[in-house]
């Protein structure tokens, strides 16, 4: 078994959509980055290749290469699901923790998670993600940008 922990952070901007976990929330300011910048899938994506002892996720998918400019975090989270499945590890779960003051996750998680584990070949028993503010301190509490954790395990397939 192995355990990778991920994290990613980023500006919140005026004209671009919020994207977190591959659903677009009701917010008048978005994150800024190269692809639609889900904070949340960035820091899962690195927790698998942390898990692996592959990098990062700049080193999958550099911020420099224009094949990534706006592409949806989604299509990155099932890449790099292709790479742990032909390294011969299974998924076995995700914990994730966003770190924001708003918009209020709790409507959204449930298709967060359904996004995630279908991404990921998983039960939607097998990834959790939760919200946390940071009562007022910081760039998160100051609504300058969100951050987000990721914790995940994996294990070798048992080839029989």
């Amino acid at each position: 078994m192995r355990i990778g922990i991920g994290y990613d952070a980023h500006k919140l901007v005026e004209g671009r959509d919020l994207i977190l976990g591959g659903v677009k929330l009701d917010h008048p300011k978005g994150l800024l980055g190269h692809s639609d910048a889900d904070v949340l899938l960035h820091a899962i994506i690195d927790a698998l290749i942390g898990a692996l002892g592959q990098g990062s996720i700049g080193d999958f998918f550099p911020d420099t290469d224009p094949r990534y400019k706006g592409i949806s975090s989604l299509e990155l989270l099932k890449r790099v699901y292709q790479v742990v499945r032909e390294e011969g590890y299974l998924i076995k779960n995700v914990d994730s923790t966003v770190v924001l003051e708003e918009p209020r996750l709790k409507p959204y998680i449930q298709k967060m998670k359904e996004n995630i584990s279908q991404a990921l070949d998983l039960d939607p028993s097998q990834v959790n993600v939760k919200g946390k503010t940071e009562e007022g301190m910081g760039f998160t509490g100051k609504k300058e940008g969100i951050s987000a954790m990721a914790v995940c395990l994996v294990h070798k397939q048992l080839i029989e």
